[in-house]
């Protein structure tokens, strides 16, 4: 198994050297700067409270002002949503998991440890929506050999929800970072959730498999809890996210 996760690592490298870059996505984002609103924090996840001294571009509301006029497609149907339409911006609590792409093995494993607890996160109220990079017809892939609910699965083929929520990008990131090395304690899992798993699932502008991904909580418009991959594979941990949605105080 390790050696499949060296070679898919390899191959995508390949593909990336071989393929035309869109030239902006290409330049190392340093660790204090920010392709969209935001900052890259130097601690992987954020419990977002202003007693918790979180950086006021995190606390609040505006991730969701960044989100307006963002965009997904669903992965039934192919209809492009506003992404802040997926949940009641009053009180509604949505758990926002954004997947590097739907060809990335790592992914495969992420979308199905979402799939076994989206019951703990209904009893806690909570709505789950996977987004990943590439078209919908990729997300489908995904959807119908993981399998994975299409109705809560979501394309972001030009990572515009990626861009303004920070999400890091490039090589270093994708192939060599020291966080990914958190993969190599998890190969039953993942050999597990990839026994259907294809490359067919790549995006087909190859840049997007440089992207790394995240995960957010939101209750309405407030961010409650941020998490941005440092590497390939450096997932949030599902129990904290659980644990923050059991927090939200019923309505």
């Amino acid at each position: 198994m390790a050696t499949a996760i060296s070679l898919s690592l390899s191959l995508s490298y390949a593909q990336l050297r071989t393929s035309a870059p869109r030239t902006p996505w290409l330049r190392r984002v340093p660790t204090s700067g920010s392709r969209g609103p935001f900052p890259r924090l130097c601690r992987r996840s954020l419990r977002v409270s202003a007693a918790a001294g979180a950086s006021p571009l995190d606390a609040g509301s505006p991730a969701w002002d960044a989100l307006a006029g963002v965009s997904v497609f669903t992965a039934d149907t192919s209809d492009a949503v506003p992404l802040r339409d997926l949940w009641d911006s009053t009180e509604g609590v949505a758990v926002v998991a954004l997947l590097r792409h739907f060809g990335c093995f790592c992914c495969w494993e992420l979308a199905s440890d979402l799939k076994n607890s989206m019951e703990k996160f209904e009893s806690a109220g909570a709505k789950l929506i996977a987004i990943g990079v590439g078209t919908s017809d990729k997300a489908r892939i995904l959807a119908d050999r993981l399998p994975f609910p299409s109705d809560s699965l979501y394309a972001d083929p030009e990572r515009k929800a990626y861009d303004v929520l920070g999400l890091y990008h490039g090589i270093g990131r994708t192939l060599f970072s020291p966080a990914s090395a958190k993969i190599y304690s998890r190969l039953d899992s993942i050999k597990e959730a990839t026994k259907n798993y294809t490359l067919q699932g790549t995006p087909s502008d190859l840049t997007g498999v440089m992207q790394q991904g995240g995960m957010f909580v939101f209750r309405g418009k407030e961010l409650l809890y941020a998490w941005r991959d440092e590497g390939t594979g450096d997932h949030a941990p599902l129990d904290d996210v659980l644990g923050i949605c059991c927090k939200v105080p019923a309505t």
